[in-house]
């Protein structure tokens, strides 16, 4: 009598059915790539955000407050040529500024309502200086033009002035001469005014008047203008260093993904086709003629049950073997 021993084959399963672990395997993998999509979606909404900011508000009232300063220089050179010459177009000319500056003082309040304080008191500094330059008109009638030769000396003088501070400004610095010429330039209009209507203490002071609203509404507008272009150095700051921590935390977040992507590469595998090479070698076997195989069921799932179908088959095809041997004999 020949004893067979039984070969044994362990099919072990561990965990759930295979469909399962298929769908856990994809809710990892969206798992991993929530914060992946929401990560990028935050900054593309933050940086869209911020150029916005840039695009449609902060640069151009930096411009807008560059526009007014602009205009309201030709409207002080116009102001001066209409005391200087009583020519009513450089009055229209004046006028026409103003309202430009009107217009670019309500778009700046309605893109940057943060400055409202500034463009409010810049607005009041325009209707006093309108409201200046009116009585300056109307009592322009009592006044002769300036002659050639008034006009001659003013500018002769403004000239000598400002001979004098480059003559004398060898041993200062670059920033402080220009800030003297600057303030010397700013005064001309007023001188030019003063020294036509000397005779007419009213109107100079009018004229003082005039030149105190111009100054606030250029200091303020530049003030404007500058605080704006800071908005847009910081936001573009912002931008770049937004940028810099998406990168890293993209970063982050892939090498995370690598790690986990590798794990799973060798655990799914093993969990899964471990049981099916166990189970193959034993339906080898089994198929070979040897039926003397025992499978040793273990888990859960799909392939647990075909292991335990397959060992009833070898189970009932090595009885039937033994019922035709027996038959035989």
């Amino acid at each position: 009598m020949v004893w067979r021993v039984r070969k044994p084959f362990r099919v072990f399963a561990r965990g759930t059915s295979l469909r399962r672990r298929v769908a856990y395997s994809l809710a990892i993998v969206r798992v991993i790539l929530v914060p992946v999509i929401f990560l990028a979606i935050y900054y593309l909404f933050a940086m869209g955000r911020i150029v916005d900011q840039i695009v449609s508000v902060n640069a151009p009232v930096a411009t807008e407050a560059g526009q007014i300063l602009a205009e309201m220089q030709n409207a002080q050179l116009a102001q001066s040529n209409y005391f200087l010459l009583h020519d009513p177009k450089y009055l229209q000319e004046n006028r026409e500024a103003m309202a430009k500056i009107d217009g670019l003082l309500a778009s700046c309040a309605n893109q940057q309502p943060e400055e409202h304080a500034t463009i409010q008191i810049i607005g009041d500094q325009v209707k006093l200086y309108r409201h200046r330059l009116d009585e300056a008109v109307a009592r322009m009638g009592r006044l002769e033009p300036g002659t050639p030769g008034q006009i001659e000396d003013v500018v002769r003088a403004y000239e000598k002035d400002l001979n004098d501070i480059i003559k004398h400004g060898d041993n200062r610095p670059p920033a402080e001469l220009l800030e003297d010429i600057g303030d010397r330039v700013s005064s001309f209009d007023l001188e030019v005014t003063q020294r036509m209507v000397a005779e007419d203490p009213a109107f100079r002071q009018i004229a003082f008047d005039l030149e105190s609203s111009n100054s606030q509404i250029q200091r303020l507008s530049a003030d404007l203008r500058d605080r704006s272009w800071q908005r847009v150095e910081r936001e573009h700051a912002e931008t770049r260093q937004l940028v810099r921590r998406a990168e890293l935390v993209l970063l982050i977040v892939s090498g995370i993904i690598l790690v986990v992507s590798i794990l799973v590469s060798f655990i799914l595998p093993r969990a899964v086709v471990k049981p099916l090479v166990d189970l193959r070698q034993a339906i080898d076997h089994a198929v070979s003629g040897d039926y003397d195989v025992e499978i040793n069921v273990e888990g859960e799932g799909e392939v647990v049950e075909l292991a335990s179908s397959i060992r009833e088959l070898i189970g009932h095809l090595r009885g039937t073997r033994t019922r035709l041997l027996g038959r035989g004999r």
